[in-house]
């Protein structure tokens, strides 16, 4: 007895153990103190420097579900709507549902369970290749010295470059579970933005190069999530429209086509058969006909695919268009606050036409500092704020004029940061750190407050020619263009490859549908034309008995 108790004992401690190993250990406890710093730093949590391995594991483990397994909790009403609409699920009556319900319907529909994400952390090379331009997968190969074998396909380099990840991050003397800069070091910061922008992820202005890449690196395997879950659903449309282009090829098909697929096939087709019954036939024979169907999605999807990627490009050079249509009409003030905000050496000449063309260059780069244009989105409540604290007197008189407006009060702190910027010293440094607080001034929601006097004089400040008859709504739309264009450099800071990856098979099928359409209706005037050949020819066969019989009567 004495002995099963022990034995007993034993067995409840070791299952203990293995218990508390299993629920105590995650992918994160393996991690080097860098990258747990790297994971609080990404993810804004502050940590205390210097910090034991212990302090920082306990921060990220009390952060991890809310930026991991279940980042959606932190969303916003807005996010959880835009969530489950593209997931088909129907949210008019959000408002009237509290937001754990739909915060529910969100888990329910998310990509991956706890224990896959936490799998995922635990191998980050299988997945943080996958949003990569094929550019940039090369660029990286070449950087690390990774023979890739020829021809260079996708899939090839990357499988290439997750087999090697360990190899080069050993190389260059960093680590890879949670990697750092080096990971990107051969993207631009136009390239980080870009891929930011791509996905809808808003890119902080100003901004600096370790910013974007945290940012990038934070997302990643959202966006990776996000990509297959599009990859899927086309895929699945696709088998789908097979099914129902093998219907449509029928309709399309002349009885001679059908025939002939038939033989090609293998298939026996009865002397004299009808159409309806050449159809019937061929829909006994589904798996055929769905494998033909199939290729001609394919080749009708590779033919179109030129087609498609010009649509895409006159759409990128459209926005590229409407980008300097915008910034003809800034000032040559606005036009070099454009440049110094993102490091970019202003003309010495000074020409407009220098000024223009370096901005249009300089389109997706991210800001990096601020102007004196930097106060024209800001509120009348920031703008004397920023007026009393700023050391000026002059800027401080202003800040007490009860009846000053927003143009006056622009003017005033414009005039401060100038006199700042030139003197340097702490008096600058004041001014950039209360900037630095104030980033998020500038909400979307801002212009709605305005008036539309104030709207119509910031457009001006654009040079924006306000079309007659313009409501408050399109002024409002017109400010927040203007406003982009001068901040982001495109007026839709969002995501623009989630659209591409669920639009371009839409597009496609789109495209054989009209073909299939087009087919059917050649088919019916073929038919029509037969016929009416056929009408011609027995009334013509008619014409010439009824002269030979009557040839025949005079003669006898």
């Amino acid at each position: 007895m004495k002995l099963f108790s022990q034995l007993l004992v034993l067995g409840l401690a070791a299952e203990a153990t293995v218990a508390s190993t299993w629920f105590s250990k995650s992918v994160y406890n393996k991690w080097h103190e860098t990258e747990l710093e790297r994971w609080l730093s990404d993810h804004n949590v502050p940590y205390p420097t210097p910090a034991d391995r212990k302090d920082l594991e306990n921060l990220v483990k009390a952060n991890w579900q809310t930026r991991v397994t279940q980042p959606y909790n932190d969303w916003d009403a807005k996010q959880i709507s835009s969530f489950l609409s593209d997931k088909g699920v129907e949210t008019k009556d959000s408002a009237a549902v509290n937001k754990d319900s739909l915060l529910a319907q969100v888990k329910n529909y998310w990509y991956e369970t706890e224990e896959k994400a936490e799998d995922a952390w635990s191998s980050v090379k299988d997945w943080i290749f996958d949003s990569w331009s094929d550019s940039q997968l090369k660029a990286f190969a070449d950087k690390h010295d990774i023979p890739v074998p020829q021809p260079r396909k996708r899939d090839t380099i990357l499988s290439t470059l997750r087999s090697n990840y360990e190899t080069v991050a050993t190389k260059v003397g960093e680590t890879a579970s949670y990697p750092g800069n080096w990971l990107y070091s051969t993207w631009s910061e136009s390239d980080l933005k870009a891929w930011l922008d791509e996905r809808g992820i808003p890119v902080p202005q100003p901004t600096t190069r370790d910013k974007l890449i945290a940012s990038v690196r934070r997302n990643s395997r959202i966006a990776s999530l996000k990509a297959a879950a599009a990859s899927a659903s086309a895929s699945q449309s696709a088998a789908n429209a097979a099914q129902t282009l093998s219907d449509k090829l029928l309709d399309s098909w002349s009885d001679s086509q059908i025939k002939a697929w038939a033989d090609e096939n293998g298939i026996k087709v009865p002397q004299g058969s009808r159409r309806n019954e050449l159809i019937a036939i061929a829909r006994k024979h589904r798996a055929q006909l769905t494998a033909s169907a199939s290729s001609a999605f394919g080749a009708a999807t590779s033919s179109a695919g030129n087609q498609y990627a010009k649509a895409t490009d006159d759409a990128q050079l459209k926005a590229e268009d409407a980008f300097n249509s915008a910034s003809a009409t800034w000032s040559e003030s606005r036009l070099k606050a454009y440049l110094d905000t993102r490091g970019v050496p202003v003309p010495q000449s000074g020409k407009r036409d220098e000024l223009l063309a370096a901005v249009r260059l300089n389109r997706h780069k991210a800001a990096t500092g601020w102007s004196a244009w930097t106060f024209d989105t800001w509120t009348i409540d920031n703008l004397k704020k920023y007026l009393a604290q700023s050391g000026n007197k002059a800027a401080q008189k202003a800040s007490k004029q009860t009846d000053a407006t927003r143009e006056q009060l622009i003017s005033a702190a414009q005039e401060a940061y100038a006199t700042a910027s030139k003197s340097g010293g702490t008096a600058y440094a004041s001014v950039t750190s209360y900037l630095a607080q104030q980033t998020d001034a500038a909400k979307d929601s801002i212009f709605d407050t305005w008036s539309e006097s104030e709207l119509k004089n910031y457009l001006d400040s654009y040079g924006f020619d306000v079309p007659q008859g313009s409501t408050k709504n399109q002024l409002i739309a017109y400010a927040r263009n203007s406003r982009n264009y001068f901040q982001y450099g495109t007026t839709t800071p969002q995501g623009t490859l989630w659209a591409k990856l669920n639009n371009g098979y839409n597009w496609v099928l789109e495209q054989l549908n009209l073909g299939a359409a087009a087919g059917k209706k050649q088919a019916e005037v073929a038919a029509d034309s037969a016929k009416e050949g056929a009408t011609y020819a027995s009334n013509r066969a008619d014409e010439a008995a009824q002269k030979a019989g009557d040839k025949i009567k005079e003669e006898l």
